[in-house]
């Protein structure tokens, strides 16, 4: 389950990366390369989800201006 939810996440950092380079929007680039990155340090499936669902929304919320 955790290496479903390394690739999960790990794609959409990728996705992440690539808009937030696009568009140099800072907190999407960083989000990218932390959601491509942080599942290597991590075997609970539990805490890669968990981390991975703070990374995704961390971006959308500073852009709504509600961080």
């Amino acid at each position: 389950m955790s290496l479903f939810f390394g690739l999960l996440f790990g794609s959409i950092g990728g996705v992440y990366f690539v808009y937030g380079k696009r568009t140099t929007n800072l907190p999407y680039l960083i989000s990218g390369v932390l959601l491509a990155i942080y599942p290597y340090f991590f075997d609970s499936a539990w805490a890669v989800a968990l981390i991975g669902v703070v990374l995704l929304a961390v971006p959308v919320l500073i852009a709504r201006g509600l961080i």
